[in-house]
């Protein structure tokens, strides 16, 4: 026998090996079934409590109002505002959280509402674009956007007026970084971030302009 033939027929006494680590899971799914995840069965097997499937009353607090109706547990808080209660800024759009058009606030806090259910948003003050001024009086971040050209089409300016609201909430004095960061989880399919820019640099302006007016009247 040659000495190739001798290195091809040599088997290793040692080592590991990811054919052989995963041969033995498989021999080995035994022992685990009567260990962790047989507890975990028997853990999930504990009744939970229950919501539906029909109708539930729920009350949500909108734009600080008290607001009730009955929904099923899987409707969104997205839907419950549009087609419970016609409050159709938010828009609904990819229904996956990910383009921002359905944006409110939530407790404090921007969310997408089609990522929402509207039972688990009771307890929580919401806050809609129409809830943050009226057609007379526009809110600093709305003003910015109309002055700017921030829209075109409009589908996606609801979501990034209140967006733009949040973040200046907590980053009165940004930078243009900054906000490209922060409202990275909103689109607009018509392109106008330019705009959107300008509008969000105007308000923050105005809006410290504002307070600073305030501490100091």
């Amino acid at each position: 026998m040659s000495q190739k033939d001798s290195e091809r027929t040599r088997k290793p006494t040692r080592g590991f090996s990811r054919r052989g680590f995963l041969g033995g899971v498989g021999l080995g799914g035994g022992a685990l079934g009567s260990g962790l995840l047989e507890r975990d069965a028997h853990a999930a097997a504990t009744p939970a409590k229950v919501a539906g499937p029909g109708t539930v009353p729920v009350t949500l607090n909108i734009n600080g109002k008290p607001v009730s109706l009955k929904v099923e547990p899987r409707v969104t808080l997205c839907d419950a505002l549009r087609s419970r209660l016609d409050m159709t800024g938010a828009k609904r759009v990819c229904d996956r959280g990910t383009c921002g058009a359905c944006t409110v606030m939530l407790g404090g806090k921007t969310v997408y509402s089609c990522s929402v259910l509207a039972i688990d948003a009771q307890g929580r003050n919401i806050e809609t674009i129409e809830g943050i001024a009226g057609p007379e009086d526009l809110h600093p971040v709305s003003a910015a956007f109309w002055n700017n050209d921030g829209q075109q089409c409009g589908y996606c300016t609801p979501g990034f007026v209140m967006a733009a609201k949040g973040f200046l909430a907590e980053h009165p004095n940004p930078t243009v970084e900054d906000f490209k960061c922060g409202l990275g989880g909103n689109l607009c399919r018509c392109g106008t971030y330019v705009g959107v820019r300008a509008a969000v640099l105007e308000a923050a302006k105005t809006q410290t302009t504002a307070a600073g007016g305030k501490k100091h009247g």
